[in-house]
């Protein structure tokens, strides 16, 4: 049964026992996030008396620890990018003697890793001209202003700092009356015999009036670090790692400070270190902009209970240990997009609908002979918005049925399922679908996948053009015929896919006028791309005969992607 105690001991004490190696994190904690500014203001709370909230401690020790638990040292350095945000790896990975660690922190490492920066790391700042391999950066401290006629903070403005405290990379051209925060830690200070003289030295510079003032700060900063205990915590005792791994999920998950992405990473770090590590390699190999959560989908997708959404430590140890399997199954998926002309990367913001392409493979070796099964899932899926709602239930539904039908992905399973199965209403849907909507760009892409070249811009384009039909009707077509074609020029049947270029120059020209600049090869061409009926005026005077054969060449088109 694990037991709670309250304390409390002085910032010096508590960044001691971190550069001792007596506090640790557990690996399940997220990155270093905070910025400049919020350290700032740590510093500016703790000048204005203000409590720094209480820490949550996990006591470790022989008990509650074994060889894969697994903890990571406290930062020692960081960088701030151009934005001043903290923009340092992960913490590293650590091995504990818990004759000497005996304290993770749970609840507040932001906080203490600020802290710890300010008085014992170094921080950095990465110029906006400096890529983030190049390692170019600039040394930063963080200084509190001593003359009072200097201070630079809007004392009326709400929540803003009272001290002016702030990081500074013009080393160079430091204010004598600036002070760092790190030179408290200076034995003169901590020593009561010198500290007088340490204090008038540092304020030497400073201006006859603002010299109390300026005593008054150094003093009062070395109090809140080596005498008050502000470091108020509770530490829970006899707790094994699950227990603090959930205890850690509650406190994230209550607040805003973690996503449910962020708490399942850290279960995972929890029990597979390298998660992260393994999970960027094979993102930016293949699956650029997908994320990390596309990846725990997939995983509960193949090993757990993509319902529920929990990731556990059987299915983190499942992922570990098959890795290798899973990582097969997202190269083979590519692979197979790739040999229906589809690239990969065009699902990075829409992966769901890859998932149960990923389970069929992971679980049929033979797979690579379905790909007309496959590609009308796909087709059908996107066309009909599959996982425009309910998605997890949808994801399960699809898993049974490919269970059902011994791991394969096949027409008839699809036509077994309503949402899935093709009718005249689900395409008359789709060929009222307009021009800008997901659908229409989406049956566009995949109606012209054979003659588009991946390397070009294309953009949806009205064959007659939309301006056409917001000028005078044509003298020989009535006014209610003028009105429903005003309805219907965004509609699919009035759509095509042209290369920027191209659309550019055709701009708002009569279809008719395009079509006859054209020599005669272009003219075939452009035909047959655009499934131009035959025999068919290009004159907007008739616009419904040519919008009704297209849609009739369209929906047999349509209904053979769909299998």
């Amino acid at each position: 049964m694990s037991r709670l105690i309250d304390s409390s001991i002085s910032i010096y004490e508590a960044l001691q026992n971190i550069k001792d190696g007596k506090y640790v994190m557990p690996a399940f904690q997220r990155q270093f996030v905070w910025g400049m500014e919020q350290i700032e203001k740590l510093w500016d709370s703790i000048l204005l008396d203000y409590p720094i909230a209480t820490f949550l401690f996990w006591h470790v020790d022989d008990s509650n620890v074994s060889w894969d638990t697994y903890f990571c040292s406290f930062l020692s350095e960081v960088t701030f990018d151009s934005r001043k945000q903290a923009d340092t790896v992960n913490y590293e990975l650590t091995s504990i003697n818990v004759k000497n660690t005996d304290t993770a922190i749970l609840d507040g490492q932001q906080r203490l890793t600020s802290l710890f920066l300010s008085l014992f790391g170094e921080a950095y700042i990465r110029p906006n001209y400096a890529r983030k391999k190049s390692g170019d950066r600039i040394v930063t401290k963080l200084l509190i202003e001593l003359n009072k006629n200097k201070i630079s903070v809007d004392e009326e403005e709400y929540n803003s700092k009272k001290f002016d405290i702030k990081f500074s990379d013009k080393i160079g051209k430091l204010s004598p009356t600036q002070f760092e925060l790190k030179n408290i830690l200076d034995e003169r200070f901590q020593d009561g015999t010198t500290r007088e003289i340490a204090i008038e030295e540092a304020i030497v510079n400073v201006p006859a009036d603002s010299k109390d003032y300026a005593r008054n700060i150094l003093q009062k900063l070395y109090n809140k670090i080596f005498v008050e205990k502000l470091v108020r915590y509770t530490e829970i005792t006899d707790m094994k790692q699950d227990d603090a791994l959930e205890m850690f999920v509650r406190f994230n998950s209550g607040g805003k400070a973690l996503r449910k992405s962020e708490i399942t990473m850290s279960i995972l770090e929890a029990y597979w270190p390298s998660a992260k590590t393994e999970f960027g390699n094979i993102l930016v190999e293949s699956y650029d902009g997908f994320g990390t959560d596309f990846i725990i989908r997939s995983a509960l997708m193949l090993y757990g209970d993509v319902v529920k959404s929990n990731i556990n430590k059987k299915i983190a140890e499942n992922l570990k240990n098959d890795w290798s399997g899973f990582k097969k199954a997202l190269k083979n998926l590519e692979s197979l997009l790739k040999e229906m002309k589809i690239d990969v990367s065009r699902f990075s913001g829409s992966w769901n609908v890859l998932l149960p392409i990923i389970y069929y493979i992971y679980y049929n070796p033979d797979y690579g002979k379905n790909i007309k099964g496959v590609r009308a899932y796909l087709l059908r899926a996107i066309f009909f918005t599959y996982f425009q709602s309910g998605t997890t239930g949808k994801l399960q539904q699809m898993k049974s049925n490919i269970n059902s039908f011994d791991y394969e992905i096949t027409i008839e399973m699809l036509d077994q399922m309503n949402d899935l199965r093709v009718t005249d209403g689900k395409i008359e849907d789709v060929l009222n679908s307009e021009k800008g909507s997901r659908v229409a760009g989406e049956v566009l892409y995949y109606l012209n996948l054979d003659w588009t070249n991946k390397n070009f811009k294309y953009e949806q384009d009205h064959l007659h053009p939309d301006n056409r039909f917001n000028e005078g009707k044509p003298v020989s077509v009535t006014i209610e015929d003028w009105k429903r074609w005003r309805g219907m020029r965004n509609r699919l049947p009035n759509l095509h896919l042209l290369e920027g270029r191209s659309n550019g120059s055709k701009n708002a020209m009569r279809l008719v006028d395009y079509y006859n600049d054209m020599n005669n090869q272009q003219k075939t061409d452009f035909c047959k791309q655009a499934m131009i009926p035959q025999d068919v005026s290009l004159e907007i005077e008739e616009f419904e005969r040519f919008y009704e054969t297209r849609k009739a060449i369209l929906t047999e088109r349509i209904r053979e992607l769909l299998g």
